[in-house]
């Protein structure tokens, strides 16, 4: 059946939603997008006018393409070169979805998404709807085909399985700024021990290059290895800046809610670099320069004034 512009108008209304529990499903911007608009189709071959609740049945089509899309997804990244990382979304994304609560900014941090991978498609699916968007079991039940009991284990297994991980900080963007600031200082300083003070003894480095851009296969682990790694990442050398095909401006901003530093290189986003806060120090550093999870942050980045870079690196 045709749709009329009241049907279109009443997905878009939805689409921004749909999106971000897309994204927090799949862990990429670009999956997301492709699992929205494949919504869209289906919802633009349904009888509309027997729908009797569009947001419910816009949901649970989204999601079972989404658990069908993370089946086949984990049989990929067993051939992915290298770490598997999220795409991450800048500051200001609309994709990111709600933040009104600790619970729902925290869902979308890098290092939580890092964490569902963890988790069974039907886990991720459960703990998604239920603690960034608030869905009752009741609704999640429906929406998965299992009974509200069956949804209430899952979550509280899923939640167990996240909360196993580290306890992530809240920070605000002053305080965000301050914790780059005082980074970039160590990083750029040529020793190892400013580095180390900053970080916690257990503290990790995992890099995403896709295969399309260098990085290490294996995460660096431990204050002294991911310090020296750092030093080493900021020294500058004429090798690198070959590499990159210039020298990068680096700024700092917020991804996915934590505290980033981006390197920016003739208007295209080259790195992103999520720093992962907690009371003892900072205990993560996730780096994604796979140029196709990118794509969208450079877009963004176009979009907004930045002010001046912090440095140039290499």
């Amino acid at each position: 059946m045709a749709l009329t512009m009241n049907d279109v108008d009443r997905f878009e209304a939805s689409r921004p939603r749909l999106e971000a529990i897309a994204y927090r499903l799949l862990g990429s911007a670009s999956e997301a997008e492709d699992a929205v608009q494949e919504t869209f189709l289906r919802w633009q071959g349904a009888d509309v006018d027997r729908i009797e609740v569009p947001e419910a049945w816009l949901t649970k089509v989204l999601t079972n393409l989404c658990l069908n899309q993370l089946t086949s997804a984990r049989a990929r990244r067993e051939t992915y070169v290298g770490q598997w990382l999220p795409e991450p979304l800048l500051a200001g994304d609309p994709m990111l979805g709600p933040a009104d609560t600790a619970e729902q900014r925290e869902s979308v941090s890098y290092a939580v998404l890092a964490l569902l991978e963890r988790l069974t498609p039907g886990e991720r699916a459960v703990y998604v709807l239920r603690e960034a968007f608030d869905y009752p079991h009741r609704e999640i039940a429906a929406i998965l085909d299992v009974t509200e009991a069956a949804s209430q284990q899952i979550f509280h297994r899923a939640k167990k399985h996240v909360a196993e991980g580290r306890a992530r900080t809240e920070i605000d963007e002053a305080a965000a700024r301050r914790i780059i600031d005082e980074f970039l200082a160590a990083a750029t300083s040529g020793r190892t021990e400013p580095l180390v003070r900053l970080l916690t003894q257990d503290a990790v480095s995992i890099g995403d290059g896709g295969g399309k851009v260098p990085a290490r296969a294996k995460a660096f682990e431990g204050a002294l290895a991911v310090a020296t790694f750092l030093r080493g990442l900021f020294k500058p050398s004429k090798a690198k800046r070959a590499l990159a095909g210039g020298s990068p401006e680096v700024y700092a901003t917020t991804a996915n809610g934590d505290p980033a530093v981006v390197a920016v290189l003739d208007g295209r986003v080259i790195g992103v670099m999520c720093l992962e806060i907690t009371p003892e120090g900072i205990a993560g550093f996730r780096n994604q320069v796979n140029p196709d999870k990118l794509e969208r942050a450079t877009r963004r980045w176009a979009a907004a004034d930045h002010g001046e870079p912090l440095l140039n690196a290499f």
